[in-house]
């Protein structure tokens, strides 16, 4: 069974940068594509940036300039940096395994204006 683990969120000002950890365990993690999703009360969970196996990235709209995703196969991680960070970046972060369909348990980032 894969267990994925988020980490790195907390509270930071406008303006501030914070780096989420997403570490998944099992042997597939290197050819898998992985995602950061984010969710806030009563709104739907919200594709946030995807890294393929191959170390392709993709971006909503909303962050691109802003976020950087990235992965360590050898670490079985996935990053995602954080920058220039608005108060509608407020939400859980959620870390995404697509070859296994696991997400992780959410971590928080509130950022304060």
């Amino acid at each position: 069974q894969v267990q994925v683990v988020e980490s790195g969120g907390g509270l930071v000002q406008a303006g501030g940068s914070l780096r989420l950890s997403c570490v998944a365990s099992g042997s597939r993690f290197s050819i898998s594509a992985m995602g950061w999703y984010r969710q806030t009360p009563g709104k739907q969970r919200e594709l946030v940036a995807l890294i393929t196996n191959g170390g392709h990235t993709s971006y909503a709209d909303s962050v691109k300039g802003r976020f950087s995703i990235s992965r360590d196969n050898a670490k079985n991680t996935v990053y995602l940096q954080m920058n220039s960070l608005k108060p509608d970046d407020t939400a859980v972060y959620y870390c995404y395994v697509a070859i296994t369909n696991t997400w992780g348990q959410g971590t928080q980032v509130t950022v304060s204006s």
